[in-house]
């Protein structure tokens, strides 16, 4: 995996492969991504929240570009110790908090706002379906704020009241979600 963007492009990085929980976004898609969120997204103002974290690498490419308020959860213990190496290696503790967490949880009793989430759920995930109504219902993304949560073809967020867009690169879709029309 690689940082594709800003002050830490083309630095790499290697979740230790064995017992590895997650299924990080390839290089090719997340590029297609932030080549998209740079054009709506002014990463130096941005509140960010990864949901389903993994690796950080949604985190490393948001601080890369220069956001100072990043929220990483997950509930794998290897995955949280793998985020605070990293973080520690690029010298941006200052700038991620660590949240060891059962994603749904996190969201019932979280009270803060945010700009940009993140969400990469386990693709078989039996209620992913329900995530962006969860994020919504607690008003975690701000009234102009982005939701992208990452999913294969057997989800399909079309018919969603705040639905914006759907982009595909392979095998992974990147569903957009915003309040304002």
């Amino acid at each position: 995996m690689r940082i594709v963007g800003g002050a830490f492009k083309g630095r790499r990085f290697s979740p230790p492969a064995k017992n590895w929980p997650t299924r990080p976004t390839t290089d090719f898609a997340k590029e297609a991504l932030y080549n998209i969120l740079v054009n709506r997204i002014d990463f130096t103002e941005t509140k960010m929240l990864d949901l389903f974290g993994g690796s950080g690498n949604h985190c490393y490419e948001t601080i890369s570009r220069g956001s100072t308020d990043v929220t990483y959860v997950d509930k794998h213990y290897h995955c949280t110790q793998f985020v605070k190496k990293i973080s520690q290696e690029l010298d941006i503790e200052d700038y991620i908090k660590i949240i060891k967490s059962d994603v749904f949880k996190y969201i019932k009793s979280c009270t803060e706002t945010y700009d940009f989430i993140f969400c990469d759920p386990p693709y078989g995930l039996s209620n992913l379906s329900e995530i962006p109504d969860l994020i919504l219902a607690k008003s975690l993304l701000k009234t102009h704020g982005i939701l992208v949560i990452e999913h294969d073809q057997h989800n399909d967020f079309k018919d969603h009241l705040f639905f914006q867009e759907e982009r595909k690169y392979g095998g992974t879709i990147f569903s957009f979600f915003s309040q304002s029309k």
